[in-house]
């Protein structure tokens, strides 16, 4: 379902950062005068609709993915993921601001994350076997590996960007943190990104 789309090409695009902001400004303006869709569907779940349930699941499913990809290997990631939901399911109602499902559940997934890793210490190498459409360039699950040895901002943030395909402004509004924030953390972690796979500045 979540396939690693991002191979050396992608990493040469210019010009995201005005497109983001364009695409951020008419965003922000329509949520400002829209009510929160998770707000409504956590009402419905808390009232007795499991079923909007699976909407949530759907409309945050690839944000948890991608943060676990970003620090565990892809093996367990889809079990994780299915019991980081159960998990927020149980506790749903200790949520007290129904706007902040996306923070709440992207700190549940950072922590088991952790546990995760202070269960098992020993590296874990990517075993993906996906292959870039280019035998010569980077693989996909070279660019991942790459990706992971970032700094945690930057490798969350490309992941849900290259991997989960999210945009800017998904990223931001699903993670609660600021547009600015995320702009600067896609930029950087680009800049690192290509600066490791050997591409030259201005590319």
């Amino acid at each position: 379902m979540y396939e690693l789309e991002a191979t050396a090409d992608v990493l040469l695009m210019t010009g995201q950062g005005q497109s983001f902001r364009d695409q951020h400004g008419a965003t922000a303006a329509a949520e400002a005068r829209e009510p929160s869709e998770e707000a409504v569907l956590i009402r419905a779940v808390l009232d007795g609709d499991r079923d909007m349930y699976g909407r949530l699941y759907h409309l945050y499913a690839p944000l948890v993915h991608g943060i676990l990809l970003a620090r565990m290997p892809r093996s367990e990631v889809e079990d994780m993921v299915q019991e980081i939901f159960l998990h927020a399911l149980k506790k749903l109602d200790t949520l007290r601001d129904t706007g902040s499902f996306g923070p709440w559940i992207a700190m549940i997934a950072r922590n088991r994350a952790m546990d995760f890793h202070r269960r098992s210490r020993e590296t874990v190498e990517v075993t993906d076997d996906l292959r870039s459409s280019d035998s010569s360039g980077p693989k996909a699950a070279e660019i991942l590996e790459i990706i992971r040895s970032l700094p945690d901002a930057y490798r969350e943030t490309l992941v849900l960007r290259l991997v989960e395909g999210m945009t800017g402004p998904e990223i931001a509004t699903r993670t609660g943190l600021t547009a600015a924030s995320v702009r600067v953390n896609l930029h950087r972690g680009m800049k690192l990104l290509r600066g490791k796979l050997g591409f030259e500045e201005g590319l």
